[in-house]
């Protein structure tokens, strides 16, 4: 399996970041079932006062294939070009091999 991670660093101009995390969060993990290959997609929004991002993807894949191939599926695709990246201002991933 492969593990995808990523921390969201949302704009500094949101006011209501809460809303905003949760709109990303209902969004992806909406996704789960729904794209061959992925077999977990968990959003965390609940965040400690210490972290320096706002929202976290951890995210399982069955290989490295799938998350490629979910990288591109279209409905991937429309949640992060309409929901993810207009919100967001720094975006930091990692990838590994979960053994």
């Amino acid at each position: 399996m492969v593990k995808h991670m990523i921390i969201w660093k949302l704009k500094e101009e949101i006011i209501d970041k809460q809303k905003v995390a949760s709109e990303i969060k209902v969004a992806l993990e909406g996704l789960e079932g729904k794209i061959d290959g992925l077999i977990k997609m968990n959003i965390l929004t609940e965040k400690l006062e210490s972290s320096s991002g706002d929202v976290m993807m951890d995210s399982t894949f069955r290989d490295e294939k799938a998350l490629k191939e979910y990288q591109k599926h279209p409905m991937h695709v429309e949640i992060a070009n309409g929901v993810v990246r207009p919100n967001v201002e720094v975006r930091l991933s990692y990838d590994y091999q979960q053994k």
